[in-house]
């Protein structure tokens, strides 16, 4: 009989996906180490990692000896160097989709409290005020959402903006047309999207082709009485231009999940507009997303020790590639 497979796991994960692999795995949690670099700096002895923010670049892929397949737990892979991953023969895999309704609601849920300074009004009364008249909000009925990028998680924001009654138009290149649900508008160019929409939600990878794709054009174009939402990734909005938009009034506010330095800081100048509603990018964080996350992430490791790949992986023909040559 083989050596059980050697997993590490996350400081913190839902119980269900480990469990689900124990006929076959031994699992060590990172928060078993002092730290997570500890956790890393043992990297040698696993056949398999589940991860979530842990950054598994190209040194800690190098030292991998017995690795086989990192799983990331969640979509995102910035944390991940996939092309060390390759060259070494590393299967790399996520949980697409697995959190689109978790993601889509918080972004809903940023749109309405910024739309109704929800925070604003919170810190008001627990401060003893009580002036209903500095908190006039707007209904998001018939307004217009924008949103960039239209993959699963725009899919779930925009059928839950059609069904409280906002008109939805996406700009989505890449996204087939016939493929589009009705009642959806498109855009055929970024800034378009700005300025027809009361509120945009980003939606897109952090890759070079979206890196401060969204600037001081697209703020102009926003306008006074627009909203920006970001449940996706930090570096897609130029943080400078956000400021200064914010500073000018150039925008009504944003609703903020996710930073280009996570935390911000404890002086970071966006803290000073009560119009932007953060959070600390638990957009995805639900238990039922967790869960399904956590599954997905254990079912994955099973495929690749059962001797396959699972449907996920990311760098799929980098692999089949090397096998082939």
């Amino acid at each position: 009989m083989s050596a059980p497979w050697q997993i590490l796991l996350p400081p913190e994960i839902d119980p269900a996906g480990p469990s689900s692999i124990d006929d076959f795995a031994d699992c060590t949690g990172m928060d078993a180490y002092d730290s997570v670099d500890d956790a890393l700096g043992d990297i040698a002895q696993y056949d398999a990692v589940i991860v979530r923010v842990a950054e598994l670049d190209r040194e800690v892929i190098e030292r991998a000896e017995s690795l086989q397949v990192i799983a990331k737990h969640g979509s995102g892979l910035d944390n991940v160097d996939i092309e060390a991953a390759s060259e070494h023969d590393i299967v790399v895999c996520n949980t697409p989709g697995v959190n689109a309704r978790s993601v889509a609601e918080h972004a809903i849920a940023l749109q309405f409290g910024v739309r109704r300074n929800l925070a604003a009004a919170d810190r008001h009364v627990r401060a003893g005020g009580w002036d209903r008249s500095a908190f006039v909000g707007y209904e998001l009925q018939d307004s217009t959402l924008g949103l960039m990028g239209f993959g699963s998680i725009a899919h779930e924001t925009a059928a839950i903006a059609q069904g409280i009654g906002l008109d939805v138009i996406i700009y989505d290149p890449n996204h087939p047309a016939d493929r589009i649900p009705e009642g959806i508008g498109r855009v055929d160019e970024l800034i378009d999207l700005f300025r027809e929409s009361d509120a945009v939600s980003l939606h897109v990878p952090l890759v070079d082709g979206t890196y401060h794709a969204v600037s001081t054009a697209q703020f102009e174009a926003l306008g006074e009485d627009g909203v920006l939402i970001n449940t996706s990734r930090g570096g897609v909005v130029d943080k400078d231009a956000l400021l200064a938009a914010l500073d000018n009034d150039v925008i009504a506010g944003a609703g903020i999940d996710n930073f280009e330095e996570e935390p911000p800081g404890a002086d970071h100048p966006i803290y000073e507009h009560s119009e932007v509603l953060m959070t600390p990018h638990i957009a995805g964080v639900t238990y039922d997303a967790l869960e399904r996350m956590s599954r997905g992430a254990a079912a994955n490791v099973r495929t690749v020790y059962e001797g396959g790949l699972p449907a996920s992986t990311v760098n799929r023909e980098a692999l089949e590639g090397e096998a082939s040559q």
